[in-house]
């Protein structure tokens, strides 16, 4: 990660990466760690971090090992590298640490990976159809499990929220999280690492694990941010075993769309998909809360990935057309 002669490209390199990695976890940590850090509020700091990191540092290296320094998992065979870094690769991780700080669920993947597709509009394509397709799916998905466990199982952990929850759900919860937050890691290791070279030494794998678990530990000490409220106002989301549910049903969809191929995809669509299914779903079999409130939530989910990933391209537009859209002001308006 830190070469030998340290060019200026190497500099915006170093640093697109250092922004993009922590951007990226702050936005997406709602999909992943969002129902645990929820449902963890009296959990220590430091034991919430060394259990992420935990698995984080055990993914990755698997990842490195298997596929031979690889440690995107293949998602960037699409992604041609960059001769120079410049600028314009720093600036779009920077936006969205700018946007995740106002709690938008901006998609991560159309703003990172855009910026090195942009000569190639059928790869942004096929990253926007895979993701709608996971919006869709997850929805369908999520609709017909809790239709059918809605009364059975969800309508009883809400009446008995207040009575202490068996140690066995607490250790399911903490196993569907690391099952959940290994395929995250694999799924979105694009954005992660677009950065770095396609193929790792051992040094660069070690430097970008302390990287990630120093930033692992600003997640973990904030509890997720603002971002959170996304997943604190859905229905009983508070008790673990519904999140666990949640968790389980959301890391078997990236599942699946990891082994449907290697294309990189929006993992934000797939879990506001998710979201927006249970809500539908516990909605007709068990009346929590009105429709409209129902509604309202998931509009408002929806609307914020959709702002947000109109926002991804259109800067990722301006960026790649900067000079052009210069040259046009200059000569029309000046």
């Amino acid at each position: 990660m830190f070469p030998e002669c340290l060019t200026l490209s190497n500099i915006y390199m170093i640093t697109g990466f250092l922004i993009s990695m922590y951007s990226c976890v702050s936005n997406d940590v709602i999909q992943t760690l969002g129902t645990y850090l929820t449902t963890s509020k009296k959990m220590p700091t430091w034991l919430i971090w060394a259990f992420t990191s935990a698995v984080l540092v055990i993914t990755i290296s698997t990842g490195w090992i298997v596929n031979n320094g690889d440690m995107s998992f293949g998602r960037l065979e699409r992604i041609p590298y960059p001769e120079t870094f410049t600028l314009v690769h720093v600036l779009p991780p920077i936006i969205l640490l700018f946007l995740t700080k106002y709690g938008m669920p901006v998609s991560t993947t159309f703003l990172i990976l855009s910026i090195f597709s942009a000569s190639d509009v059928s790869v942004i394509g096929m990253i926007l159809s895979k993701s709608l397709i996971g919006y869709v799916l997850a929805v369908i998905v999520s609709i017909l499990i809790y239709m059918i466990i809605a009364r059975p199982v969800e309508r009883y952990f809400y009446y008995t929220a207040d009575k202490k929850v068996s140690k066995w759900w607490i250790a399911a919860k903490w196993l569907s999280t690391a099952f959940l937050w290994s395929q995250w890691l694999m799924q979105d290791a694009a954005n992660l690492f677009v950065y770095l070279p396609r193929k790792a030494s051992f040094t660069q794998l070690v430097l970008v694990i302390l990287a990630f678990t120093a930033f692992m530990w600003v997640v973990a000490y904030k509890r997720g941010g603002e971002v959170q409220k996304i997943v604190k106002m859905k229905t009983n989301v508070q008790d673990p075993r519904s999140a666990t549910i949640i968790d389980l049903i959301y890391a078997f969809l990236l599942l699946y769309f990891i082994q449907l191929n290697n294309v990189p995809m929006s993992t934000t669509w797939v879990f506001i998909g998710l979201l927006a299914g249970r809500e539908i779903a516990l909605y007709n079999r068990l009346r929590f809360e009105s429709p409209k409130k129902m509604y309202k939530h998931i509009l408002q989910d929806l609307t914020k990935a959709t702002i947000g990933l109109v926002v991804s391209i259109v800067t990722v537009f301006v960026l790649v057309k900067f000079d052009v859209i210069k040259s046009f002001f200059i000569s029309h308006f000046v």
